[in-house]
């Protein structure tokens, strides 16, 4: 179909897609328009595809056009397209992000030219560098941005019922390895694009598994209550805790590759919402950051716009304030963050679009509205995200030199923001009660790519006094600003407008581990030694060396506890429901007391062996306090379950394997079997509306 010469004029800021000398594939492109349901629902970058009699299309790998209505792509043909793909091109290089939970593949593809990708390592190096200007001059950077390219990350199908990207993005793959337009060789020339059609890899198997199955069974699809090994949509809130291999996998790749922008592509809202935010955006995030993020959406609703797709807008859907996102491993680390919503096909349909009054009105922020009413079909949707990532890849490709620009010097800002304003750094002191959680705390700030110190000899600072040993959290880093954030207290304003998710994590109180905020800037001349590995707390035993009666561990709420007494299930052990002394020193109520008269002949080592592992702090004592005491029995835990959500539920069963508590399930149905019942000594519901 001919576009209109007057819209055709109008896009003369974007390039041409094609070229004349290169044909079409006419039969893709033939199933291209049959599966959209109508003409203005695609665009001159998406409405054909161009051939190579070289390299395959997805339709000759797969069988099928992506878009074709009932058709899903598994993983494992997904990961085989890209290495087809690579294995015709020389425009294409595939890498391994690591593997899921359930031991599937998660990839990366990146495309450039040849001469590019044949030198990707100088590249990244570029990027590396540019991260952390510490000891960068401004000319050294200037000539690294120069010799740079902006580094742009599409990812798809984070959430596993949002079924449209992964389609998607086979099908961009191939246009940006084939297409010889102008518009096409200037983002081969100027940006290196990596694309990970499938984050979520487990889950898009379960939902193509679900889907087929009610396609086979008169549209009865049973519930995907699980996406993740723990969890569904809450796969997207870990960017905080960093729980999930998923999520660590990602933070991975992104301090391999430093991408200037991480694009992650979602589904809900019609027809297409491009993320900048409502505010209040977060702290953390500079303000450079938030103008490019309203700088690519001006952009992708524009030129959309001007294609004559209806319902592409931006502004009214997110905050910008919740830092658990995933796109915010690229927000917290001077990178830019951002996302679509595109409008579902609820798997791989074409059904009606039902639009509700909010969703089409008329606003400053969409003054081009969806359409109520109309019919939508997956391919719709593949064309929408299609090409508004067209649009944005271009864009960053023209302004290549800026992206990276702004990249440095927004490194360059948090380290000077962390200089010339308090607070100058953290302190967590190492020797407080819930020193095993002080230290798991700064070792996902080591994980979250802070850097932390330890101090070499006690000082004071102001009105702080620093142990040795304590742990330092200076501000003066690239990720200093991330840092604050997660160790400050937020505070999101009443009249601020309703938020989008969570308000507040301070990590030291979500902890209970004391953390203080270092308000003198003499803090940067002190004597510190930067942590290059994790810190493990070893187990202390002070009191008796021979005669051991007892071995007494004051109650300090460390988690680890609950660890050393699952482990040791077969040896007796007791609470004290007093306080009392012995030797001369003062015992809390709930002080675990492990008797050793009596006792097996290997408690002692074993006993010794567990405090060692988990870091507990315990006193030998030659005699056996006499205190009001219980014995803490091994309870047999009943998970409950209703199969109906995991949001609450996986991160329960989440805390319960890390902690190696074990667990037997229960439904609801089988509450109202005695004998189940009787299997169990506690009940835990993790869910509301029992």
């Amino acid at each position: 179909m001919m576009r209109p010469l007057t819209l055709a004029l109008a896009f003369a800021c974007v390039a041409t897609a094609a070229t004349a000398q290169q044909p079409d594939d006419t039969a893709y492109t033939r199933q291209i328009r049959a599966f959209t349901s109508e003409p203005r629902f695609n665009t001159d970058l998406t409405d054909h595809l161009p051939a190579d009699s070289r390299v395959p299309t997805p339709l000759a790998v797969l069988g099928y056009v992506p878009g074709t209505v009932g058709r899903l792509s598994h993983v494992a043909d997904i990961n085989r397209y890209f290495r087809a793909l690579a294995a015709a091109s020389d425009r294409i290089r595939i890498f391994t992000l690591g593997n899921s939970d359930e031991g599937r593949e998660m990839l990366v593809a990146a495309i450039a030219d040849p001469a590019i990708l044949a030198n990707l390592d100088a590249f990244r190096d570029v990027t590396r560098r540019l991260a952390d200007p510490r000891g960068l001059s401004d000319s050294d950077a200037r000539a690294l941005v120069a010799r740079g390219k902006p580094i742009y990350w599409l990812t798809g199908s984070l959430h596993s019922p949002e079924t449209g990207s992964p389609e998607m993005l086979m099908e961009l793959a191939y246009r940006l390895v084939v297409d010889d337009g102008p518009m096409y060789r200037s983002i081969r020339e100027h940006e290196i694009v990596l694309i990970t059609p499938v984050l979520e890899v487990d889950g898009r198997d379960r939902q193509v598994d679900v889907y087929n199955y009610g396609r086979s069974h008169s549209g009865v699809r049973p519930p995907l209550v699980y996406w993740g090994r723990y969890t569904a949509h809450d796969n997207n809130r870990d960017a905080i805790v960093l729980s999930q291999v998923l999520t660590r996998n990602v933070l991975a790749a992104f301090f391999e590759w430093h991408p200037t922008v991480m694009h992650d592509l979602h589904e809900s809202v019609p027809f297409l919402y491009t993320s900048t935010g409502t505010g209040p955006y977060n702290r953390a995030i500079d303000a450079i950051t938030i103008n490019e993020w309203n700088a690519l959406a001006t952009q992708e609703v524009t030129e959309l716009t001007k294609r004559g797709l209806p319902g592409v807008w931006t502004h009214g859907f997110y905050d910008g304030w919740a830092p658990n996102f995933l796109f915010f491993v690229a927000n917290g680390r001077n990178a830019i963050g951002r996302f679509y919503e595109t409008y579902t096909s609820f798997g791989a349909e074409c059904d009606t679009a039902r639009i509700g009054p909010s969703q089409r009105s008329v606003e400053w922020f969409r003054p081009n509205p969806p359409l109520d009413g109309v019919r939508w079909c997956i391919r719709n949707n593949i064309n929408y995200q299609q090409s508004a990532a067209l649009v944005a890849l271009d864009y960053v490709a023209r302004n290549g030199p800026r992206f990276l620009e702004n990249f440095w010097l927004k490194s360059r800002r948090a380290v000077e923001r962390g200089r010339t304003a308090a607070p100058y750094a953290w302190l967590i002191p190492a020797a407080q009660a819930r020193r095993i959680e002080a230290a798991e705390l700064v070792n996902l700030l080591r994980l979250q790519g802070v850097e932390v110190h330890r101090a070499d000899r006690a000082f004071a600072i102001g009105t702080r006094q620093v142990s040795e040993g304590d742990y330092v959290v200076r501000m003066d880093q690239p990720y200093g600003p991330l840092a604050d954030n997660l160790l400050g207290i937020q505070t999101y304003r009443p009249t601020d407008p309703a938020p989008y998710d969570d308000t507040g994590w301070t990590l030291g109180s979500v902890r209970n581990v004391v953390t203080l905020p270092v308000t003198d800037s003499s803090v940067f001349s002190q004597p510190l030694t930067l942590l290059t590995d994790d810190v493990r707390v070893r187990g202390t035993v002070t009191g008796a060396d021979a005669g051991r009666a007892a071995f007494l561990i004051p109650a300090t709420t460390e988690s680890n506890f609950t660890v050393f007494r699952f482990r040791l299930r077969q040896i007796r052990m007791f609470a004290a429901e007093d306080t009392f002394s012995l030797d001369g020193r003062g015992f809390p109520v709930g002080t675990v007391i492990v008797p050793l008269t009596g006792a097996g002949r290997d408690t002692e080592r074993l006993v010794l062996a567990a405090l060692d592992s988990l870091g507990l702090t315990a006193v030998a004592a030659r005699q056996v306090p006499a205190v009001a005491r219980h014995e803490l029995d091994v309870p047999r835990i009943g998970l409950v379950h209703s199969w109906t959500t995991t949001q609450d539920e996986g991160w329960v069963r989440y805390a319960f394997d890390r902690l190696a508590i074990p667990y037997t399930y229960l439904s609801t149905q089988q509450l109202r079997d005695s004998s189940r019942l009787a299997s169990v000594d506690v009940l835990v519901f993790p869910q509301a509306g029992f």
